[in-house]
């Protein structure tokens, strides 16, 4: 049966616009889909360099006004990838306009503007979806399922760290990351985003915070010239740093669970270690992003003598995903978890069910960010507020 044609726009065409495209090219080619996607064009303000981006990443066609691109009636899906302080407006936008919308993380630099989003988006009756793409590295996905099956019983612990060292160096300049008009935090809400999202759908939502921000280096470099990643060329003049460096906070579950959650990107030889370990009445499961295709799991139930933690490559067609891909021990990569999104996405649009992660899911996770925020001005517990 010939799959359905599902045009594409995607707006933003730097780091996650490339790992977008390149998700869209492939979830058809290794799932079995009822879509196509059909990339039909992408959208930025930089004429000469989305240009090169259509080339690059093989879309039909490029655009420079987002406003002409999510009002178009070829358009079913609009991608959002833009910085963080736009989500809002071009995201919103495209819901009202009646498109199924995905936005990446977070959702938006504040819980208003999310909280608007999402009643903007439910208003519409349109699919909405947000990339936490994390959630489906096979070795995630397989966590999952052990937990959701009772394997390792009653959970007590969640313990995680977002870990990496970009920005380790005073001379490196003021990119927008770093300036919270833009951003809305630092490694707050870039990193512990990721590990509050998988927190909430492993172990459940999350009731109280404490938690403590800290910014190391508070003058920069102003940026005097922008490249498409988050580098740039440092003039001689001095920026404030407006956001976070490091971002600590401790967590009480609504079902009892206490976890632990930190996220830095001055951590000297960490280059992208996400790691966290969940403890249960009857097991414990630990995974580590470096190491993307393992999952480590304890079961106490296991006979004495072979009890203890094992190591499951997470890559055999019993697996989540890894059996549309390659055999057993063929490894999968970072990309393949944005495919691996695009994939379910695809399947709850063809089912007519929510999409999973989705802005509700969005909503709440920048209700716990804001509460660490507000905890760490405080120094008191906060309840998250979504």
């Amino acid at each position: 049966m010939a799959k359905r044609p599902l045009n594409i726009a995607l707006i933003g065409y730097s780091f996650m616009g490339k790992a977008h495209s390149n998700a869209w090219r492939q979830v058809a080619r290794f799932f079995d889909t009822p879509y196509e996607p059909v990339l039909k064009v992408i959208c930025g303000r930089n004429e000469d360099k989305v240009r090169a981006a259509r080339d690059k990443y093989g879309w039909d066609e490029y655009a420079t006004n987002y406003e002409d691109v999510i009002n178009r009636s070829d358009i079913d899906v609009v991608d959002v990838t833009t910085a963080n302080n736009s989500h809002a407006l071009i995201a919103g936008a495209a819901a009202r306009c009646g498109k199924t919308v995905l936005c990446e993380k977070p959702l938006a630099t504040n819980l208003a503007d999310a909280r608007d989003m999402l009643a903007t988006a439910e208003a519409a009756g349109i699919t909405h979806a947000i990339c936490h793409n994390y959630r489906y590295a096979p070795a995630v996905s397989m966590a999952k399922r052990l937990i959701d099956q009772g394997r390792i019983g009653h959970i007590y612990h969640f313990r995680g760290v977002y870990l990496q060292d970009w920005i380790l160096d005073p001379s490196f300049p003021v990119v927008w990351r770093l300036d919270k008009d833009v951003a809305g935090s630092g490694s707050h809400g870039d990193l512990a985003a990721h590990l509050i999202d998988v927190a909430r759908w492993l172990v459940g939502e999350i009731g109280e915070v404490s938690g403590m921000l800290d910014t190391f280096v508070k003058q920069r470099p102003r940026l005097a010239e922008i490249d498409d990643r988050l580098g740039g060329k440092a003039s001689d003049e001095m920026a404030d740093v407006t956001v976070d460096d490091s971002s600590i906070f401790m967590a009480r579950f609504a079902n009892g669970a206490v976890g632990t959650f930190e996220a830095s990107r001055f951590c000297a030889g960490r280059k992208n270690h996400q790691r966290w370990e969940i403890n249960g009445s009857k097991g414990s499961l630990v995974f580590n992003l470096e190491r993307m295709n393992e999952l480590e799991v304890y079961f106490d139930a296991d006979p004495p003598e072979t009890r203890g933690f094992r190591l499951v490559q997470t890559t055999d067609g019993c697996h989540p995903f890894t059996g549309d891909y390659w055999p057993i021990a063929h490894i999968i990569g970072y990309e393949h978890t944005f495919t691996n999104l695009l994939k379910e996405l695809l399947d709850s649009l063809a089912a007519g069910k929510p999409a999973s992660p989705n802005w509700v899911d969005g909503v709440r996770n920048q209700a716990v960010l804001e509460a660490v925020e507000k905890s760490s001005a405080s120094r008191a517990w906060e309840k998250p507020e979504a």
